[in-house]
Parts: C-alpha cells; sequence; structure tokens
C-alpha cells in the first residue's frame, strides 16, 4: 500500500477537522467520502485498509465492475454521484447504497421501480446551482415539487437531503449558501432529510461553513487520476 496514500487521507482529515472547528461545527458530524473516479478497484480496496468506509463513484459502468470485482470486501458503503440515464437506473440501484443524483420525476420512478420491495435506497436531490438548464439538477425552485414526488411516489426511496456541484467562475461560498436554502425546502417537505452534499477537493472548507454533511473528496486524497478512455 502506498504511504502517500495514507499521508493525503491524513492530511485531508486534518483539513477537515481544522474547517468544522473553525464553522463552529464538530467534524464527527461530516461523511468524507472518497470518489475513486478511474482509478482501479485496488484503491478501494487500499483505502479500506486505511479505514474508508464511504466511497464514491459517477459512472454506472464503473461502479458495477468494482462492486463486482470486491464482491468479498465488507464494509464499504458505495455512493453513487455522476447523473444517472433513466435506461441505466436498474444498474446503478443494484450497485448503490446512495444516489445522490436524483434530478427529476422520472430518474425517480425508475429507481423505485428498480426494487419496489427491496431495502430502502437512500437518495439526494441534485440542485443544478448554474443558469444552465443543461447541467445536472433541478432548478432550485423546483426543489420542493421533487422532494414531495419522491416522498409520496417513491417509498422504496429514502430522501436524505441535496447535492450540488459549485458552479465553475462563482465563489463556493456563495454557492452553498444557496444550496443551504434548498436544503431547507427539502426538510419542509422531509424533516429528517438533513444530508447536504456538498464540497470537493478544492471546495470543501466553503461548503462545511455553509452546513455540508457528506464531502466528495477525490484528487486530494487519491492523486491525479489516471488516463481513461
Amino acid at each position: 500500500m502506498s504511504s502517500t496514500l495514507a499521508q493525503r487521507l491524513a492530511d485531508v482529515d486534518a483539513r477537515i477537522a481544522d474547517a468544522a472547528r473553525s464553522a463552529g461545527r464538530d467534524p464527527a458530524e461530516l461523511t468524507r467520502i472518497v470518489v475513486t473516479k478511474f482509478h482501479p478497484a485496488q484503491l478501494v480496496v487500499d483505502l479500506a485498509a486505511l479505514g474508508v468506509r464511504d466511497v464514491g463513484e459517477n459512472r454506472q459502468q464503473e461502479i458495477t465492475a468494482e462492486l463486482a470485482e470486491l464482491a468479498d470486501l465488507d464494509g464499504v458503503r458505495w455512493h453513487f454521484i455522476g447523473q444517472v440515464q433513466t435506461k441505466k437506473a436498474r444498474a446503478v440501484r443494484a450497485a448503490s447504497d446512495a444516489v445522490h443524483s436524483v434530478d427529476r420525476d422520472r430518474l425517480a420512478d425508475a429507481l423505485h421501480a428498480a426494487d419496489p420491495d427491496g431495502n430502502p435506497l437512500d437518495v439526494c436531490v441534485q440542485v443544478n446551482l448554474t443558469d444552465d438548464p443543461g447541467r445536472g439538477g433541478v432548478a432550485p425552485a423546483g426543489t420542493a415539487r421533487l422532494a414531495e414526488h419522491i416522498a409520496a411516489r417513491c417509498p422504496s426511496l429514502r430522501l436524505r437531503g441535496v447535492m450540488a456541484v459549485a458552479p465553475l467562475g462563482e465563489a463556493p461560498a456563495a454557492a452553498f449558501t444557496r444550496l443551504a436554502a434548498s436544503a431547507d425546502a427539502v426538510r419542509a417537505v422531509v424533516p429528517d432529510a438533513a444530508w447536504i452534499s456538498a464540497g470537493m477537493s478544492g471546495d470543501f472548507a466553503e461548503a462545511i461553513a455553509a452546513g455540508a454533511t457528506h464531502l466528495r473528496i477525490g484528487t486530494a486524497i487519491t492523486g491525479a487520476r489516471p488516463a481513461h478512455g
């Protein structure tokens, strides 16, 4: 196992703790998800040996393949954080413990229909914090309505909160403040939907200050991503 992986993990965890304390928060409230995008499955094994319990992927093919390769690896929760095509909802649900990127009724319906009587699937409403409707996520004005749909029509989905990516070219703190307002809208529908999935390698301190509960951190821990096709 690479000692540098352990060093990077420890460094990021120390920075998370510092940011939490600076914001008057308990670091224990935060869940650090390590995003292993494009890395080989062995990285997940190495991370698990270092105590990592939450891993994120953003492509269905990768998470499905990794789960098959690591079928004997216990104690890891798999978070799907990428955009989901409706036709791939069944495969995503089969491979995931949580899906952070539910952004439309049809996707929620497809995830529910994939296993309506199975164990509840944790989901977040993805919010689009940009002015580009082509980006993933529901517009902030539609957040509560989508939450209502999930709560009323998709009983096998357990609505946990919201997720977003800070837009490029904007101060992350301002974007995450807007996300906090969407989180309030979701909690008005489902009071215990307290997750705020926000913050990546370059902006997790701002996300923590704005109330993030789940941080999606990749290269700061994993190192540079390998080339991919």
